[in-house]
């Protein structure tokens, strides 16, 4: 009962908070995240770890597709196959909208 008394009172006074800061504060907030997100930087740090991210899953399906051996849904072999050649081939955007460099 006390963890949801502090949560509620904690979203309360968020409440207050954010209403008192005004429809000015919101805009002026969305501007800088989406100076931050357009960053070159930035976009070039997200999308070298969404690739590792990929390696990285990669490398689990082999491993774990080597101890389970055929017990994988086919709709899950192919759909990784599919992503494997379509990334080998050099195509451009992913599912996810990140480009391949």
């Amino acid at each position: 009962m006390r963890y949801r008394l502090t949560f509620f009172a904690g979203l309360a006074l968020g409440y207050v908070l954010g209403t008192r800061a005004g429809r000015e504060r919101y805009e002026q907030l969305k501007k800088s995240a989406r100076q931050v997100a357009q960053n070159p930087a930035v976009r070039n740090t997200a999308e070298s770890a969404a690739q590792q991210g990929r390696v990285f899953a990669g490398k689990a399906y082999h491993m774990v597709s080597e101890k389970v051996g055929d017990r994988v849904p086919e709709s899950v072999a192919g759909r990784v196959r599919s992503l494997r050649e379509r990334n080998a081939n050099g195509a451009g955007p992913d599912d996810w909208g990140t480009s391949n460099t």
